[in-house]
């Protein structure tokens, strides 16, 4: 089975051939669509978590 990763610094999938070191690198993944949606469903959840974050301290 294939692993696919999402390159942080070439924003593309990598496979593991030729993926750059651990460091830049979001996976792996299952497939190549998972990977390229990952810095989306990341960035996702860090919005939910800042407005939960705001909603918690009052700050909203």
């Amino acid at each position: 089975m294939a692993n696919y990763y999402w390159c942080t610094d070439h924003k593309r999938v990598e496979t593991d051939a030729d993926k750059c070191p651990a460091y830049s690198v979001l996976g792996p993944y299952d497939s190549a669509a998972k990977a390229e949606g990952a810095i989306n469903r990341i960035k996702e959840r860090n919005d939910r978590i800042d407005e939960e974050d705001a909603r918690w301290s009052g700050d909203e």
